[in-house]
């Protein structure tokens, strides 16, 4: 049984007894109050100018966690839980990938963007568009992947097994100076972030990113927070740890520290990012 069948059948096992749960919200709680919730300050932003930066205190809130035999999950079986809720939730259908994406430390309204399958692009709350408005985006600034142009098709042809998806990470070609130096190496990590992140990869793409980064070494659950668990990854550029907040059970991510932006560069924030992503067929009236 290998390690996405294991978790499986551990989803498919009753839920805990109310005891049980009880035990584990006390065990998490002391751990808390002993300590160990991490500590980050500062911000690291290449390439992209946010609208909002400065030092930011991340709140962690002590929530039920998910349990393997009443111990709180590592970070490889949170990533393995989602890979497997991935494969049971469908990715649903739309006119447009509606992405919003939030800076928690700022007041700043959140960014937003719709994306046609034909790859027309509207934006709201990018810096340089007009207050408040929906306007019609660059054709350049369409659904980028390690430092190119990628189509809706081609994200759906993706490879669903998560060696052959890695390799089709490794084989693509980007303009290297959109990437950065562990995505000119070939190391997948940041382009499987972006794809369960930002980007309309159906489920069993999705499915295959979650278990291919699970396979990362260094990935460490820091615990439960408010949406989902917070793990933390090795930058493979050697900058602070990349965290995000999973929510292992809808195969989300619901913050993070790194995202994609508008032209395709990926953002980096000492503070959560939160990012939310549906298909819609609404579009906001356009500022023409």
């Amino acid at each position: 049984m290998d390690d996405l069948e294991e978790i499986a059948t551990l989803l498919d096992e009753p839920e805990p007894s109310a005891g049980a749960v009880a035990r584990g919200r006390e065990r998490l709680e002391r751990r808390v109050l002993a300590g160990r919730a991490r500590r980050r300050a500062g911000w690291f932003v290449p390439g992209v100018a946010l609208a909002a930066a400065g030092a930011v205190a991340t709140v962690v809130f002590a929530t039920g966690a998910p349990t393997n035999g009443g111990a709180p999950v590592t970070g490889k079986e949170v990533l393995l839980m989602a890979a497997v809720h991935a494969e049971r939730t469908p990715q649903g259908s739309g006119t447009y990938w509606h992405v919003t994406r939030r800076w928690l430390a700022s007041d700043a309204p959140p960014i937003e963007s719709w994306t046609r399958r034909d790859g027309k692009r509207w934006t709201r709350a990018v810096p340089g568009d007009h207050a408040g408005a929906v306007i019609q985006a660059p054709d350049s600034k369409t659904l980028r992947l390690k430092g190119a142009k990628v189509s809706f098709e081609e994200l759906e042809a993706l490879p669903t097994d998560p060696e052959a998806l890695k390799a089709w990470i490794v084989a693509r070609k980007g303009k290297e100076t959109d990437m950065s130096a562990s995505e000119i190496r070939g190391e997948p990590t940041l382009t499987l972030l972006a794809l369960i992140t930002d980007l309309p990869t159906p489920a069993a793409v999705r499915s295959a990113a979650f278990r291919a980064l699970a396979a990362t070494p260094g990935v460490e659950n820091a615990g439960a927070v408010e949406g989902g668990q917070r793990l933390s990854l090795p930058d493979p550029d050697g900058g602070m740890d990349i965290e995000v907040v999973i929510d292992p059970e809808k195969a989300r991510v619901v913050r993070a520290t790194l995202i994609l932006v508008d032209d395709g560069d990926m953002a980096f924030s000492a503070g959560f990012i939160s990012v939310t992503t549906e298909w819609t067929d609404q579009l906001p009236a356009v500022k023409s």
